[in-house]
């Protein structure tokens, strides 16, 4: 795809430092010509290659693969370093970069969302990056969302979180809590305009608490304690607050065996296909649903996310960006790549273009919240929460997924699930 230039590509800092000093030198002895200033610029160009191989690796997905090649292209005649994009499959990605990464066969970059950083440091197959005065540039959280341990390893260039979709032709006005919902979905049900309230995509293993944790965390129940920094604390674990019996007791309420309003037999693609179909006011998603909505004829809002209890309803946050391998053949280069082309606003514009999620770098930001669906998503991430890259986090998924599913088929105790799902999750970060 064709790269919006929107400013001009930045040239590496090592080139513009030597330039700026050579000048400042020539200057100083009263002498100095721009040919002497282009032979600097020439020779830190030498020097950025001479750091190690003069071809780069990416590893990317085949979605965002076309947003990089115009960037790699300028990094090429800037420095005539090559940036390679192989594609490959994102479900498998991050094991192989773990496992490659070692033995030096791995690439020097690679693209992924900001979870997988805890078990990337914890492998050691992650350089830090220095975005420097950069990192102002960037939304706050999706700094944060890069930083482990105090270090940035990341340069990031998308946001992403859920919202709450909704026909405008089947519910008008947007609902404060989830009770309104629920009773905005049943009243168009009883119409006959819809036939399901809500609609939210349930695994048929693991259930899905990511979309359901908003609601969960408006009855005062995250997942981990944050540090003052906002870093999470992975010895304490907070699924066990008070509040958690009773989110549990909710779900049994919602759940197949109460008001149906969530069920655990509706997938992801089946939610996306009833919606669109008109079949529901709510859907319950993230952006990444939005156009086939619109592809659809729907007039769609993007609301808030409504609470059950008296906190706020904080979404997970997602922060997609780029990672330099620790063990890359040039990481002078790569890591010129990363922070002083893949910063740009070119870069992040094109990866806002095929991706659609909202841009991490401020100005490119501004731009994509022309359209109100971004502007939306930006507000209700906002407010919410990076989720977390702890490593103890893969400790938490499966019994979290397993027990919030079994609840909403009307299976067991509620109390005695959740005091039993928390239970198995600190022995597992014990065990880890």
């Amino acid at each position: 795809m064709k790269v919006r230039s929107t400013q001009p590509t930045r040239r590496h800092a090592l080139i513009t430092g030597v330039m700026s000093v050579a000048v400042l030198a020539l200057t100083a002895c009263g002498g100095g010509s721009a040919d002497s200033a282009a032979t600097s610029s020439t020779s830190a160009a030498a020097d950025l290659a001479e750091g190690g191989s003069t071809t780069l690796t990416m590893w990317v997905d085949a979605e965002r693969a076309p947003a990089l090649e115009e960037i790699a292209a300028s990094f090429k005649e800037d420095t005539g370093i090559e940036v390679k994009l192989a594609v490959k499959d994102f479900a498998a990605v991050r094991d192989d970069f773990i496992t490659q990464v070692p033995t030096g066969k791995g690439p020097d970059l690679i693209v992924g969302p900001h979870d997988w950083l805890g078990t990337f440091v914890q492998n050691g197959v992650v350089a830090p990056v220095e975005l420097g005065d950069k990192a102002a540039d960037f939304q706050e959280s999706a700094v944060q969302a890069m930083t482990y341990d105090g270090s940035v390893y990341g340069v990031p260039y998308a946001l992403e979180n859920i919202a709450l979709l909704r026909n405008t032709d089947l519910v008008p006005e947007a609902a404060d809590t989830f009770d309104e919902v629920i009773a905005n979905g049943e009243a168009a049900v009883a119409s006959g305009d819809a036939v399901y309230p809500f609609l939210v995509g349930m695994d048929p293993k693991q259930g899905d608490p990511y979309h359901l944790y908003p609601l969960q965390t408006s009855m005062g129940v995250p997942v981990f304690g944050q540090n003052e920094d906002g870093s999470y604390n992975a010895d304490e674990l907070l699924l066990g607050e008070p509040g958690g019996v009773e989110f549990a007791k909710k779900l049994v309420e919602w759940g197949d065996t109460g008001s149906k309003i969530i069920n655990s037999n509706i997938t992801g693609d089946i939610a996306k296909e009833k919606f669109n179909a008109g079949e529901s006011p709510y859907f319950l998603t993230g952006p990444w649903n939005v156009p086939d909505a619109q592809a659809a004829g729907l007039n769609i809002a993007v609301d808030k996310l409504p609470t059950v209890g008296d906190g706020e309803a904080q979404p997970f946050i997602g922060v997609n960006g780029f990672f330099i391998s620790a063990q890359s053949a040039n990481a002078l280069a790569a890591n010129e790549f990363a922070v002083n082309y893949l910063s740009t606003e070119a870069a992040q514009d094109a990866m806002y273009d095929v991706g659609g999620r909202p841009p991490a770098l401020k100005a490119s930001f501004d731009k994509a919240a022309s359209d109100p669906i971004v502007a939306a998503f930006g507000e209700i991430g906002a407010n919410g929460v990076p989720m977390p890259a702890l490593p103890e986090m893969q400790a938490v998924w499966a019994d979290w997924g397993a027990t919030e599913l079994a609840l909403i088929k009307g299976s067991g105790d509620p109390e005695a699930a959740w005091t039993t799902m928390v239970g198995n999750i600190e022995a597992k970060i014990a065990g880890q």
